[in-house]
């Protein structure tokens, strides 16, 4: 229940690489997790910022936030009197996610996810296009379809494939 808690953060790092996991992905603002990862040999995925120099033998790519864009676009609708209320639901496209891919990915994935990223900013391809199921193989997104944002914004399932219950 916190966003900032290192000691934790790392604890709950090095309990899931006691379980095997081989790669840890955090969604917490401190390098915990990552240099947990890179003392213990595994890869990481960072969050929020490039988090590569906290483990550059561990970080594949970090979540990289950037409101700049953001920021600007929304100062300049009230100077133009056109700002309103609204969810905001910018990405790769819009710039204010980046996924910095590290070297330590082969060179021929690496390539490939470039492209998706291009793909994506591109809308040659979208993440979420069904078909998508959940666990109990129920298709939630049919083929052809793009989830919407409310849809994404109310998931309240796991695709198939996860092994993990949703937390009640």
């Amino acid at each position: 229940n916190s966003w900032f808690d290192p000691g934790k953060e790392a604890d709950a790092a090095n309990a899931l690489i006691d379980q095997g996991v081989d790669v840890v992905f955090q969604h917490t603002d401190s390098p915990a997790p990552i240099q947990a990862a890179e003392r213990r040999g595994v890869y990481a995925v960072g969050y929020a910022s490039d988090m590569a120099h906290f483990g550059p033998k561990a970080v594949l790519t970090s979540i990289v936030n950037d409101w700049g864009p953001h920021y600007i676009q929304a100062t300049q609708s009230v100077l133009d009197h056109t700002w309103k209320s609204q969810d905001y639901w910018g990405g790769l496209k819009e710039g204010t996610v980046e996924l910095p891919i590290s070297d330590l990915v082969p060179a021929a994935v690496k390539t490939e996810a470039e492209q998706i990223i291009a793909d994506i900013k591109s809308g040659a391809f979208h993440p979420f296009t069904g078909p998508i199921k959940d666990q109990a193989g129920t298709e939630k997104i049919p083929t052809g379809a793009t989830a919407s944002n409310a849809e994404l914004a109310s998931m309240n399932y796991y695709v198939e494939g996860m092994k993990a219950d949703i937390p009640k």
